[in-house]
């Protein structure tokens, strides 16, 4: 039985169209376990900001700084309210004694008084809030670079964080580095103290 040119071309054309259909396969089918390796090789773990502020040094000196401040200035405002406490309870007893115009002039000073109180204990909160403020900014951006310098010097692709403003839903707890972050965190500060010291022992010793 003979063969067209037809049916020849035809058949060709079948059997480069299967080639081109399983070359096609394979080049999927390894792409596709390339990318399974890449995705394995991904390296990535999570911070808890929250514990990450309980337990760095800095965070906890910063803390009592700013409460060893407002324990100090709250105790000689809180002297001025005493006085001021006073003053009115012994302005009941010697009202009737002293007149109607020593009461009017006595009341309208422990007025102004009880006023400049108020404005002096909210401006005193107001300052506290934004000198503490100011270096807490200071210290989270710190923080962030060391993450960021320390995720690229260890190889990690990314590095969440999680805490009261969470950005992690769920990780197991293999990828939590915060222990790690923290102690690092604390080495350099303790290392900077040191440095400090010996800066203050060198202009001692320069003194003498």
């Amino acid at each position: 039985m003979k063969v067209s040119t037809q049916e020849l071309k035809n058949s060709n054309t079948k059997k480069m169209n299967k080639k081109v259909l399983i070359i096609a396969a394979m080049a999927i089918s390894i792409i596709s376990c390339q990318k399974q390796a890449e995705v394995k090789e991904v390296k990535t773990a999570y911070v808890d900001t929250s514990e990450l502020m309980k337990e760095y040094t800095e965070a906890k000196d910063l803390e009592a700084k700013y409460k060893a401040q407002s324990e100090e200035k709250g105790r000689q405002l809180e002297a001025e309210i005493n006085r001021f406490k006073q003053d009115a309870a012994n302005f009941q007893s010697q009202a009737q004694a002293n007149g109607q115009e020593w009461a009017q002039k006595r009341g309208a000073e422990l007025q102004k008084r009880e006023q400049q109180l108020g404005y002096a204990q909210q401006a005193l909160s107001q300052q506290l809030q934004q000198a503490s403020g100011a270096e807490m900014d200071t210290l989270v951006t710190g923080v962030k670079k060391f993450i960021k310098d320390y995720g690229k010097k260890n190889g990690y692709a990314y590095i969440y964080g999680t805490g009261d403003v969470a950005s992690v839903l769920y990780a197991e707890d293999k990828f939590d580095i915060t222990k790690t972050i923290i102690k690092e965190l604390n080495d350099k500060y303790a290392s900077k103290d040191k440095k400090e010291e010996k800066v203050e022992e060198v202009k001692e010793e320069t003194k003498k």
